[in-house]
C-alpha cells in the first residue's frame, strides 16, 4: 500500500518530503509554487506549478511533483507532469512552443 507523502521546496527549488501536514499546508498556502506562467493569447494561457503531492499514480520512479498544463484553445487541459523543478522548467518551455505551433503562432529557438 502505497502512503500519501507531502513535499515543499527548498531554497534551490529541490522537492524535500515532509511528515508534518500543517508545515506542508502553509508551504502550499504562502510559498512560491510557480515555475511557469505564459499568456499565450487573452484566451490560452500555460501553467507550470509544484504541486505538493506525488502524482505518479501507476509504476515506479521518482514522485511526479511538478505539472504543466494548458487551459483553453485547441490543446486545452493537456497537461505533463515531472519530478524536477529543473525538468519542469523545460517542460514549460517545450508545452509553450507547443501550443503556439498548434495555434499557427510564429515559434522561436
Amino acid at each position: 500500500m502505497r502512503w500519501l507523502r507531502y513535499y515543499v521546496l527548498d531554497a534551490d527549488n529541490r522537492p524535500v518530503a515532509v511528515d508534518d501536514f500543517e508545515q506542508w499546508a502553509e508551504f502550499i498556502e504562502t510559498g512560491n509554487r510557480t515555475v511557469g506562467m505564459t499568456q499565450i493569447t487573452s484566451e490560452i494561457m500555460v501553467s507550470t506549478v509544484f504541486l505538493g503531492l506525488d502524482h505518479r499514480f501507476r509504476g515506479g520512479g521518482p514522485p511526479l511533483l511538478f505539472e504543466t498544463m494548458v487551459f483553453g484553445g485547441p490543446l486545452d487541459q493537456a497537461q505533463q507532469r515531472y519530478a524536477s523543478y529543473d525538468d519542469a522548467e523545460i517542460g514549460h518551455k517545450a508545452m509553450v512552443r507547443t501550443v503556439r505551433a498548434a495555434i499557427g503562432q510564429r515559434v522561436t529557438q
